[in-house]
């Protein structure tokens, strides 16, 4: 087995119109690194599309079909207040978002692959059951995770989050289910405002590590070595998903914290570590944010460098 990369197309014709930071060059970014020669042994697969059912395990079946009705044929609609633009291209885009991710994890729970990194965008993790938000449409983590339940009959699942912003969507969606995890770090205070230490769930399944803006690698890897990972290892889940946002890298223009490559490689082994221990290995790891073009790339770089090291 090895690491698999899911991607379309598709995902490069999502265009939130100019000067918007959640830009096609972004993805390019992320392809072009992983072009690089020591990520040849990848196996590369087209993202199918998500269905109507995968999506509505987490988005109400109205705010489903109102996104669907909103695909623009021309120009730009705005789904919010004017983060989440949909243009022509959205809807087959958030499709294949969802496929990929929930593709995903058809092949590591069967399998068929060891891990799978899923290079697709827009993100996902603001993403409510019943609303658009922070540039997201859909919410691919938490549907896979909903989709590792309802299709293999997996109990307990996991996504851990290490963007600089809080993924409020993906809290939401487990709040209130024990047996689902949700762990972030991110910056606080900052958008989407979310993310307080006292916001732990139902049933002690949601771990918040609020950063203050400046925070370096030694405090990211202090928290997560004492808090999050230990509460990770504790609930012990079957399959571990991964919002992988970058936008926590030093050169990010919109964010305010000073992680290094080496820092996502870091958690990526670590959280390897835990999966390997009680999931048999089953990671999934899908795209979030990163703005700064640079340190998208070499973070996503440092990202799939240690997934293949397995």
């Amino acid at each position: 087995m090895s690491t698999w990369i899911y991607t379309h197309p598709a995902c490069l014709d999502h265009q939130p119109g100019p000067h918007h930071p959640e830009s096609p060059q972004r993805l390019a970014a992320v392809l072009g690194a992983l072009d690089a020669p020591e990520f040849a042994p990848v196996v590369r697969r087209e993202a199918p599309r998500g269905t109507r059912e995968q999506i509505l395990r987490v988005h109400d079946e109205d705010y489903f079909d109102a996104v669907e009705g909103a695909a623009p044929k021309h120009g730009y609609l705005a789904l919010d207040a004017g983060d989440t633009i949909m243009s022509p291209g959205t809807w087959e885009a958030v499709l294949r978002c969802v496929g990929a991710a929930c593709a995903a994890v058809d092949d590591v729970v069967t399998g068929r692959a060891r891990n799978v990194f899923c290079a697709t965008r827009p993100c996902g993790h603001h993403a409510e059951a019943g609303r658009a938000m922070g540039f997201c449409v859909f919410n691919q983590a938490a549907i896979a995770a909903l989709h590792g339940r309802a299709a293999h009959d997996l109990k307990r699942v996991a996504v851990v989050d290490f963007d600089v912003h809080h993924g409020n969507g993906t809290q939401n969606s487990f709040y209130d289910d024990p047996d689902l995890f949700y762990g972030s770090s991110h910056q606080s205070p900052f958008y989407p405002g979310t993310g307080a230490r006292a916001e732990s769930g139902k049933a002690g399944n949601i771990v918040n590590i609020p950063l203050a803006r400046g925070a370096d690698s030694t405090t990211f890897r202090r928290h997560m070595r004492d808090d999050l990972l230990p509460a990770l290892r504790r609930f012990a889940p079957q399959l571990l998903i991964i919002s992988a946002g970058f936008d926590a890298h030093h050169l990010d223009p919109l964010g305010g914290l000073a992680f290094t490559d080496e820092d996502f490689h870091w958690i990526t082994r670590e959280l390897m570590a835990v999966a390997d221990e009680t999931a048999g290995g089953r990671v999934v790891s899908t795209l979030e944010g990163g703005y700064s073009l640079d340190g998208l790339a070499s973070g996503t770089a440092a990202h799939v460098r240690a997934l293949m090291q397995h």
